[in-house]
């Protein structure tokens, strides 16, 4: 269910100019898109996440964990662009169709020795 702390947080993307209003516009409503398939009809599914983790290497510790319902996907992928272009061999498109196809459980882990990260994405 979308809380009123998701909606905070696109605001707050907003004030610090992360986004444009055009954009948290957009992301608005596919959060309430998302909240209305995700909540279950009579013990249905439960929601689905797509989960994206950035650790550390040296340290272990966690310099990013977002989690999107998969309802926003698409937008945030678009959005997601724009502040890492340089996503070499990741194809941002097969992601969104995996995705849309329902594929589940770890779908990248990269590791770049010279930055000293791991990039880890999950559907779940």
């Amino acid at each position: 269910m979308t809380t009123n702390e998701e909606r905070i947080k696109i605001l707050k993307m907003i004030e610090n100019g992360q986004i444009t209003a055009e954009e948290g516009a957009k992301l608005l409503a596919a959060l309430d898109e998302a909240s209305a398939k995700e909540q279950p009809a009579g013990g249905g599914q439960a929601a689905r996440w797509f989960r994206v983790r950035v650790t550390d290497l040296r340290t272990g510790k966690n310099k990013v964990n977002v989690n999107i319902p998969v309802g926003l996907v698409h937008v945030g992928m678009r959005m997601g662009a724009k502040f890492a272009p340089d996503m070499a061999g990741i194809d941002i498109g097969q992601i969104v169709q995996a995705v849309k196809e329902g594929v589940s459980g770890k779908i990248i882990d990269v590791e770049d020795q010279e930055d000293g990260e791991r990039v880890e994405i999950y559907v779940e």
